[in-house]
């Protein structure tokens, strides 16, 4: 199902490609081949919206360089979303993450990277506390009018970050970011204190990340049995050791009393929770892919589902 990015012109699918398993190493898209699989599996199961960054790929730009071989002839069938400014990211640029010179190198590496003209959503990856965001604006705004950029969005903007975002836009009378990627799931709620609002308000499509908490979310785990070979086991075993199974072990009985399974009412709850405008799921294989897609479309919950999941996950109180 197709939405509209916010109050962009920018139209996406309901679930996206997150592209930051492309080159990671032990994975099934860690070569060529297996990234050329996921993304002719995506485009060919409807996924539109596929995200990724410069700092994908366990190197600089690996994941847009991957992704730019396998697109090839099928680049105009997607919305295509890098990310620019993460100080982990490993460019090679100099001056300040949110300056017009750091932004231009970033923007060109990106396009030769992604073999393409233009990128339709450039993402700024993290907030530059020592650039003034309307040095940022005014940069993102020239690569538009130049048409390098369709539109502009950020990512880890605090609700008042993205509040003093639109503000300075206005001022300048330059274009405002259309989007806001933050972290959002059932068992990390923080963003809906701030974030969800202050996007709410401002027209922002909203992009959650970890949106299936790192796997958690999909059925695969369980109390008693955490596979081996996932990315939460070899990288985060935590986010599984500290999870509250008492809220999974109740919410997957509330999808078995519905007749869904957990992957599809966690997406079915993510897309009916305004202004979500995509949720962005990782893959790593074409039977992924296939169940993303399929389980986005399946189910959508009403007003009382919503409630009793929102029973077993509420809002954390208090400040981050």
């Amino acid at each position: 199902m197709a939405r509209t990015l916010g109050s962009s012109d920018l139209v996406v699918s309901s679930i996206g490609l997150g592209c930051n398993n492309f080159g990671r190493p032990g994975s099934p898209t860690e070569g060529q081949n297996g990234t050329d699989a996921v993304i002719g599996a995506a485009i060919d199961a409807g996924i539109t919206l596929f995200d990724t960054a410069d700092l994908y790929g366990y190197a600089h730009g690996r994941s847009e360089e991957m992704m730019g071989r396998a697109l090839g002839a099928r680049r105009d069938e997607i919305v295509l979303a890098t990310k620019f400014g993460h100080p982990d990211s490993g460019a090679p640029y100099t001056g300040k993450r949110g300056s017009r010179e750091y932004i231009r190198a970033s923007v060109e590496g990106s396009l030769t990277r992604l073999r393409t003209d233009r990128i339709d959503l450039y993402q700024m990856h993290m907030p530059d506390p020592e650039t003034p965001i309307t040095e940022t604006l005014a940069a993102l705004d020239e690569l538009v009018e130049e048409g390098k950029v369709r539109a502009y969005g950020h990512s880890n903007f605090s609700g008042e970050q993205m509040r003093e975002a639109a503000r300075a836009a206005q001022q300048l009378g330059a274009r405002p970011f259309i989007s806001a990627q933050n972290e959002l799931s059932l068992v990390q709620r923080a963003a809906d204190r701030e974030e969800v609002p202050a996007a709410r308000e401002l027209g922002l499509g909203f992009l959650p990340f970890f949106p299936l908490a790192n796997g958690l979310l999909t059925g695969k785990f369980a109390r008693d049995r955490f596979p081996a070979d996932s990315r939460i086991m070899r990288q985060r075993p935590h986010i599984a050791e500290d999870a509250d199974w008492d809220a999974l072990d109740a919410y997957r009985e509330l999808c078995a009393e519905w007749g869904v399974t957990m992957l599809e009412a966690t997406l079915g709850w993510l897309l009916e929770h305004e202004p979500i405008s995509s949720v962005i799921a990782g893959a790593t294989s074409v039977e992924q892919v296939r169940q993303n897609a399929t389980a986005g479309e399946r189910w959508r919950p009403d007003h009382a589902q919503r409630e009793r999941i929102e029973e077993l996950f509420p809002v954390p109180t208090g400040r981050k």
